[in-house]
């Protein structure tokens, strides 16, 4: 019996670029644009998978702890002072709007969506 290939949830393509594995190849192609504006010096310290907490770890009343909220976006970089936070997206979940607002509220950062 022959296993089919799951199709994934929302259709993205995992791409592999410069030995990076990327989650789609929308975010591959922007990664790619990316790296050419760092060598143009029109962006600098790009970074990719930036961790941000929105929500610290917490003890609950029953003693157990609850694990932080993280927020994962796909690129930061700096376009002169001014720090640029990215997200590659394809779907917009709920999940995500909120991290977006969370990230908003907590850091005073707004993600770029491309």
């Amino acid at each position: 019996m022959r296993s089919l290939a799951k199709t994934p949830k929302y259709r993205n393509k995992k791409t592999t670029l410069d030995g990076i594995a990327f989650d789609s190849k929308r975010e591959a192609t922007r990664y790619s644009q990316l790296r050419l504006l760092e060598r143009a010096g029109q962006i600098r310290d790009l970074s990719l998978q930036p961790k941000f907490t929105l929500v610290d770890s917490q003890r609950r009343a029953d003693g157990k702890a609850e694990r932080p909220v993280v927020y994962i976006a796909d690129f930061m970089y700096f376009e002169g002072d001014t720090r640029v936070v990215e997200d590659a997206k394809g779907m917009k979940t709920p999940e995500y709007i909120i991290k977006r607002k969370l990230m908003l509220s907590r850091h005073g950062i707004t993600v770029k969506e491309v």
